[in-house]
């Protein structure tokens, strides 16, 4: 169990298209008449649409931001601000951080208009550079008093910037996830943040004015802002700000390149971590059905593999890979490290100079970090030979299977040995199937499979009585009983008399209804598994009569094992668990206009009920089998039993 403290940032969100058209009315809202607007020399038409927006709430104007934040610029929108009441910063980070330097000192509101990934708009930490350091503070006045994210500001963002902006953003929910104040509320909104993310830049690569792809990376970038401002960071952010505080390396080009490593530095120390990344990433790509489709990379998610995965992410959508094509000389290496590791502060592993210089090398060679292999290009391959299927649907089920088993391969590692005894497996449940012996049913019982199915089949219909697997045992065609028979065929048993009710949702009888009726003797066997027996017992045809009902005589059906002389029988072994199936009567009803049932009723306070082999009891298919009332309905003297149900179909 983990300890933590939560503590939530109020910020006010505007999210959508077009919603810089109410950045006046947010500035009247916080009841201010005279903003500072300030930007950085990129997007003019943007500065020019907010500035003509505000009108005449528009006192003094500051386009010099720069990366970093730099005191020396903070000091000059300062002296260019004048009497004004409040600040409304447009851009990504360098905008951002200025509007926080100015506002946090004049202690007047901020608004940020984000156009970038950044995330930092809904932080209240700021960083400023002074004298060639980066230094960063925390503290609630920084944070923002409103953000206005305006997707249709982020259309025309150039590709490049997009992906290293976002990936920027996506380093702030790594770090998150592994954060000492890291909470189950942050974890969901990073792991949320990386797919949107990833999934986001992904299709803008593809199609720039996807407008669907920029609200999902702003949304992205909103959550990993979230996530910053709700925990601390770690290495990664500390070796970002100083290799663009002290080396003027990139802001954002930098959180790209360095991610990886220094994901990779704390993989072994952060597993969970690094497994919800892994997970995250692998969701963000899209399966065959397109960009909504079902999300399945077939690539592994295993945690270790993390930072190989990110790494590939950064090359698929085309972000810098090397501190080396940024500016870093191998001779700012040591200086670098020392820097780095100059303070303390919270991180998973141990954070050493030697160390952190092993991680700059490899960032600044471009190295792709250590894991396994890419192989997600023969899944596309396989996928891809599926592409002419007529079939939408088989398409589907065909291309997913195709992914889940390679990402089943992949993310367990599987062995060419481990492979072939499962083909070996396979071909024995094969050899052993017969029209008496159903072991691929029984394969599929024991796994889930075909209670699974069943669930998604038949839970639809709540006003209906609840269904369960047909079982290995079923044979069609069985022979027909008269009313009130005894199907036992004199099998030693407790006689069980059984009445029975077929009905309509309205509680209508419904007459003439096909009723299939199967069970096991009182030693668990079936009559094909009892070769001696000279034709079927314990199964038969009826027919429901004109008030619904079917009666007929048998004995009390007892718990049994599942055949266990095969290849199940040996998986079962294998795993440590128990081949019985809990005391049962199979059903299986059909009526003209009717939907068809298959069921099982299970005696109540029978062997197994909790621990069913096939995994086939539900509450309400549990039945008093109690002792019958009276004298027997055939009039014969002993002991007996009594059931009494009704089937309600629809």
């Amino acid at each position: 169990m983990r300890g933590f403290i939560y503590a939530a940032h109020p910020v006010r969100v505007l999210f959508g298209a077009g919603t810089l058209a109410d950045l006046r009315g947010e500035v009247e809202r916080l009841g201010r008449q005279r903003a500072l607007l300030v930007s950085g020399s990129s997007q003019p038409d943007v500065v020019a649409r907010a500035a003509e927006g505000l009108g005449d709430l528009v006192a003094a104007r500051f386009d010099g931001a720069a990366m970093h934040t730099p005191v020396e610029v903070t000091e000059r929108a300062l002296a260019a601000a004048g009497d004004v009441d409040c600040v409304v910063s447009i851009g990504g980070g360098s905008a951002t951080g200025l509007g926080k330097a100015v506002a946090v000192r004049r202690g007047i509101p901020l608004v940020a208009v984000a156009t970038t990934y950044a995330g930092s708009e809904v932080t209240p930490t700021l960083g400023e550079t002074s004298d060639g350091v980066k230094t960063t503070r925390t503290e609630p006045g920084i944070l923002p008093a409103t953000v206005i994210y305006d997707v249709d500001l982020t259309l025309g963002m150039p590709v490049g910037l997009s992906v290293v902006s976002g990936v920027n953003a996506m380093a702030h929910a790594v770090e998150a996830l592994y954060s000492a104040d890291a909470n189950p509320a942050v974890d969901a909104m990073a792991v949320q943040s990386i797919t949107l993310l990833a999934s986001g830049l992904r299709r803008i690569v593809a199609a720039p004015d996807d407008a669907d792809a920029r609200a999902d990376a702003l949304a992205g970038a909103w959550l990993a802002g979230t996530c910053l401002g709700a925990v601390g960071m770690g290495l990664h952010h500390k070796l970002c700000h100083t290799l663009g505080g002290s080396f003027g390396l990139p802001h954002a080009e930098t959180h790209t390149v360095v991610l990886p490593h220094a994901m990779a530095y704390n993989a072994a120390a952060a597993p969970e971590a690094m497994a919800r990344v892994a997970t995250a990433l692998a969701a963000s790509r899209p399966g065959d059905g397109g960009a909504d489709g079902p999300a399945f990379a077939g690539r592994s998610a295993r945690g270790q593999d993390a930072a190989a995965m990110m790494y590939d992410f950064v090359v698929e959508v085309g972000g810098p890979t090397s501190l080396a094509e940024l500016g870093l000389k191998r001779d700012d290496i040591p200086a670098a490290a020392k820097l780095a590791t100059a303070k303390p502060y919270p991180n998973p592993r141990e954070v050493t100079e030697d160390g952190i210089a092993g991680l700059l090398a490899d960032a600044l060679a471009g190295t792709r970090p250590a894991g396994a292999p890419d192989f997600s290009w023969l899944t596309e391959q396989v996928v891809a030979s599926f592409a002419g299927t007529p079939d939408p649907r088989t398409k589907q089920l065909v291309t997913d299977l195709v992914r889940r088993l390679h990402a089943f391969a992949e993310d367990n590692d599987v062995t060419q040995d481990e492979w072939q005894y499962a083909i070996d497996f396979l071909t024995r449940t094969g050899e052993i199937t017969s029209p008496t012996r159903q072991e691929f049913v029984l394969l599929s019982d024991t796994l889930g499979v075909s209670s699974m199915v069943d669930l998604l089949t038949n839970s639809r219909t709540p006003d209906t009585t609840p269904s369960a697997v047909l079982g290995p045992f079923y044979v069609p065609g069985p022979p027909p009983v008269a009313p009130g028979a005894d199907i036992s065929g004199s099998l030693p048993g407790t006689p069980l008399w059984v009445d029975v009710r077929i009905e309509g949702v309205n509680g209508e009888p419904i007459a003439d209804a096909t009723v299939d009726v199967w069970q096991s003797n009182e030693d668990g066997f079936y009559d094909l598994q009892l070769p001696d027996l000279d034709g079927p017992v314990l199964r038969g045809r009826l027919h429901s009569e004109a008030d619904g009902h079917v009666r007929f005589w048998t004995i009390l059906p007892s718990e049994y094992p599942i055949p266990v002389d095969g290849p199940v029988g040996a998986m079962l072994t294998a795993t440590g668990r128990h081949p019985y199936r809990a005391p049962h009567l199979h059903f299986l009803i059909d009526a003209p206009g009717h939907r068809r049932l298959i069921t099982q009723l299970f005696v109540d306070g029978g062997a197994y009920l909790d621990s069913d082999t096939v995994f086939g009891v539900k509450d309400d298919l549990i039945v008093d089998f109690g002792p019958g009332g009276g004298s027997r309905p055939d009039g014969k003297p002993g002991e007996w039993r009594e059931l009494t149900y009704t089937f309600r179909i629809g």
